[in-house]
């Protein structure tokens, strides 16, 4: 075992995005779902199942709430579902980048 494996992002993945996640959290999954469904490449993180042990998720956007996501696209860290399906929906959905134009 190396040191290297503690990595928040391995070498071997191009994604953008870094999920924080529970092991078969609705919530979770949710946001996972909207990733699949866009495409994205994304690497998945799972936290320590005790609120309290969350720190690493607390240093990224905090609080120690799951789901929550770094996007390195674009700089943002958030928590909360249904802000991170919107986000991601706004983001790279269709119509994204159009300016709000009708």
């Amino acid at each position: 075992m190396s040191a290297s494996s503690a990595d928040p992002k391995p070498e071997h993945t191009d994604a953008d995005i870094l999920l924080y996640r529970l092991q078969a959290c609705p919530y979770c999954e949710r946001v996972v779902r909207k990733l699949n469904d866009l495409g994205l490449d994304y690497h998945s993180r799972f936290v320590e199942p005790m609120h309290a042990e969350r720190d690493a998720v607390k240093r990224v956007v905090g609080m120690r709430t799951v789901p929550a996501i770094i996007d390195d696209e674009t700089g943002v860290a958030m928590a909360e579902s249904a802000n991170i399906v919107k986000y991601l929906e706004e983001t790279y959905g269709e119509g994204a980048g159009d300016g709000g134009e009708n």
